[in-house]
Formats: structure tokens, C-alpha cells, sequence
């Protein structure tokens, strides 16, 4: 009896080693060592990778500009970023960021710009109503427009226009044409913007009734 336990034990080690061994040999073949004596992970086929999440919103850089500094021991250089993200479906944000690289400031900007998004009222295509906005030394004026007519607006209000969604539309700048002053009008005269229905309700009343 003792001699069969034995002989069953040895057969197990067996058994168990040859199937690591088997393991170790296909390990090796999956892996293919490159010239430089490091192994290559096996990739799966295009076709079989789960494809990429479409991002929810478009982003879009008004403007970058650099900024110097005097101090005692120079000059410190930064960057300020200018951005606008929307969803193209009424939804919208403006933001900027500052930072001494390009790409930080840029990231900053597009982080600020999701953070301070609004829904804007719309009508079809087009804003329910006309509106002036000022800030600071730049005056924008929206106006609906007909179906057809496109973004009639130039400098930097036709992007925050275009990423809230809003196809038939006609601007006029005013004032100064700072960028970011002409942005933050454009965006503050969208953020003002009301429809019948949500005057009627602020009122108490009816659409008939106004």
C-alpha cells in the first residue's frame, strides 16, 4: 500500500509539471521577443477592440495668448486660454484658464468652460426674441432670423452661437472687439434669453393671457 501512495505522489508531480511546462511553452510562443531582447504583449485584432466613446461635447479655442511678467530676477512668461464646449443642442460654456504651458492653460479653460454651462432658450433654430447684452466695453445684439439664413456673426461670438446649436441667427458687435469680452456678452445675451412658455410661467399666467 505504502509502495502505491508513492507511486501515485510521483505521478501527480508528474502530471503538475508538465503542465506548467506546457503553460511556460505557450507564454513563450505568445510572446515575441523583438531585437532588443524585450517581449511584445499580443494585441488583439482592430475588429475585436471595444470601440471609443464619442465625447459628449464639442470643444472649441477662441483664443491663447501669452503674458509676460516683469519681475526682479526677469521675465515670467504664461499663457491665457480662451474656450467654448457645447453640445450643439441648446447646452453651452464659456471658460478661460492661465497657467506658465499652453496645453495646461488650454486644459484649464476647456475644464472651466464644462463647469459654467447653460441651456439656452430656443426657438426651432433660431432665439425666441432679439436682445442686447453689454460687458464691459462691447455691446452684441442677437436677432432671430429665418429658417435658411445660417450664423451671421463674425469674430468670436460665431463659435459660442454655433456650439449652442442654434442655426438661423444674425449678430452685430459693437463697442470694443476684445475677444473675451465679445464671448462673455454673446454668452451672457443667451443666458438671458426667454420663451413664451417660461415668461407665461415666471407671471403666473398663460401663454394666451400675456
Amino acid at each position: 500500500m505504502a509502495e502505491n501512495e508513492v507511486v501515485n505522489e510521483e505521478t501527480v508531480v508528474e502530471t503538475q509539471a508538465n503542465a506548467v511546462n506546457e503553460e511556460a511553452k505557450q507564454s513563450a510562443q505568445d510572446k515575441k521577443p523583438r531585437k532588443n531582447g524585450k517581449f511584445d504583449k499580443t494585441r488583439k485584432p482592430r475588429g475585436e477592440r471595444a470601440p471609443r466613446e464619442a465625447e459628449e461635447f464639442e470643444k472649441r479655442m477662441v483664443d491663447i495668448r501669452s503674458v509676460q511678467k516683469t519681475v526682479k530676477g526677469g521675465r515670467i512668461l504664461s499663457f491665457s486660454a480662451l474656450c467654448v464646449v457645447g453640445d450643439k443642442k441648446g447646452r453651452v460654456g464659456v471658460g478661460t484658464g492661465k497657467a506658465r504651458e499652453a496645453t495646461n492653460a488650454i486644459e484649464k479653460a476647456f475644464s472651466a468652460a464644462k463647469k459654467n454651462m447653460i441651456q439656452v432658450s430656443m426657438a426651432g433654430n433660431t432665439i425666441p426674441h432679439a436682445i442686447n447684452m453689454k460687458y464691459g466695453a462691447c455691446t452684441v445684439r442677437l436677432m432671430p432670423a429665418k429658417e435658411g439664413t445660417g450664423v451671421i456673426a463674425g469674430g468670436a461670438a460665431r463659435p459660442v452661437l454655433e456650439l449652442a446649436g442654434i442655426k438661423d441667427i444674425t449678430s452685430k458687435n459693437q463697442g470694443s472687439s476684445n475677444k473675451i469680452n465679445t464671448v462673455r456678452a454673446t454668452f451672457e445675451a443667451l443666458k438671458a434669453l426667454r420663451t413664451k412658455e417660461q415668461v407665461a410661467a415666471l407671471r403666473g399666467k398663460t401663454v394666451e393671457e400675456l
